[in-house]
């Protein structure tokens, strides 16, 4: 059995990129079901697979005999509409102990842009559940994601890798703050009801803004945010009217297309007198025209561009970051010893599965015979003298020939062999 994980994230892949393999969370399901279906009926029957996506990342972990890597970048290539060679530029992969690592490094908030952002844990609960749902996964891959949730809460109660983290909403009012001289006085329309929307909201919130609005697909859970922070609610379909009205604007949906194009930028910022606008787009893929960027008067952000912002916080907790990877190197290698222990070659679980097997076996023969024995009218005390006796003689029968069939020096070895497991003293 080998792990493995493909994926691409903000330090291998540019925006644009990572927006073709973006997966909503309800995507997911179907897109595990076509990976799987697309891998041979054998590989597929002993195969485990998962799929993070996120912002800053797509990342798909599997398990089985062997690794499913060239197959499924080829899959993944030719799902996002890309050649395979152009995909493989821009991708890793990873192995066994590698992929581990990988794994608890992405748990504990180590490969994150917002170092020790707490978000991506979530996110990977989302995504082994709904792996879980889909019946793709299994033992092997559970155990990793197990175990990657248990680091990564070691990491967070035992390290200060998550003080002071500036997320990508803190630095989105940071950079604000840079534009406008006093937040109070500006008007917020966040687009989406998201994670991400409504923690970009309590930090603008924290500033008192003059108005804040959320516009949403699905009217009932904007509405729903709105009441939380004394928002006003507006649907999806009067942006482009509205758009002028606002100060900052803060879009993180799941639309697979632009909702914010150039031409209602353009109309705004005239309707404004060339007033500046404020836009952060924290989504993968675009919810905001790349080309609105290049527009006077706009100050457009991707989620690329905060980075330089959220670095700035990095340096100062490096002394927990060391921290943190002793206890992911203690996670990797437990972990790897109880895959090597689940090995058919190398580890015991095989044995010890056959060794229950088969005195299974006995038990269930010597019951049945008891059990005769008793219809038949026996005395119960001859009937458990013979049950305990025929077991007895089972499990001694293969050590006692072995001793028997033995000659010299391997009689000797046997002997002390049978010694130590039938003879060894009670602790």
């Amino acid at each position: 059995m080998t792990v493995w994980a493909l994926g691409i994230n903000h330090t291998t892949a540019p925006l644009d990129m990572r927006g073709r393999f973006a997966f909503a969370l309800d995507q997911i399901h179907p897109t595990l079901q076509a990976l799987r279906d697309s891998w041979t009926d054998g590989v597929a029957a002993s195969s485990e697979a998962a799929i993070l996506s996120t912002c800053n990342r797509t990342e798909i972990y599997g398990a089985g005999g062997q690794p499913q890597i060239d197959h499924t970048l080829q899959w993944l290539a030719h799902s996002g509409g890309v050649a395979p060679e152009h995909l493989r530029a821009h991708t890793y992969s990873l192995h066994d102990g590698l992929a581990a690592r990988h794994a608890f490094r992405v748990a504990s908030g180590l490969d994150s842009m917002v170092l020790g952002e707490p978000q991506i844990l979530g996110q990977m609960k989302d995504a082994v559940r709904v792996a879980d749902e889909a019946g793709a996964l299994g033992t092997t891959l559970n155990q990793l994601f197990q175990r990657s949730f248990a680091v990564a809460k070691e990491v967070r109660s035992s390290t200060e890798i998550g003080a002071q983290s500036i997320s990508m909403a803190a630095a989105a009012v940071r950079l604000a703050g840079q534009l406008f001289e006093d937040l109070s006085r500006i008007k917020v329309l966040f687009v989406g009801a998201g994670e991400m929307i409504e923690l970009a909201a309590t930090h603008f919130a924290a500033r008192n803004p003059k108005a804040m609005a959320i516009a949403n697909r699905t009217v009932e859970r904007g509405e729903r945010l709105a009441a939380k922070f004394g928002a006003e609610t507006m649907r999806l379909g009067d942006l482009p009217s509205r758009l002028h009205e606002f100060d900052a604007i803060v879009s993180c949906t799941a639309s697979t297309l632009p909702i914010i194009g150039l031409g209602a930028v353009e109309r705004a910022v005239k309707a404004r007198r060339h007033r500046p606008i404020f836009m952060v787009d924290l989504a993968v893929p675009r919810d905001i025209e790349a080309e609105v960027k290049s527009l006077e008067d706009v100050y457009l952000y991707t989620v690329d561009d905060l980075a330089s912002v959220v670095q700035s916080a990095k340096d100062s907790r490096q002394a927990a970051v060391a921290q943190a990877e002793v206890i992911i190197d203690a996670g990797v290698t437990s972990f790897m010893h109880w895959l090597d222990q689940r090995d058919p070659v190398r580890g015991t679980v095989p044995l010890i599965q056959q060794l229950n097997a088969r005195t299974d076996e006995w038990r269930a023969a010597e019951l049945a015979r008891a059990r005769k024995l008793l219809a038949r009218g026996d005395d119960i005390d001859a009937v458990l003298e013979a049950l305990s006796r025929g077991l007895t003689q089972k499990m001694l029968h293969g050590a006692l020939s072995e001793l028997r069939d033995a000659d010299g020096a391997g009689r000797e070895q046997t002997a002390a062999t049978i010694a130590r497991l039938f003879l060894r003293k009670e602790r």
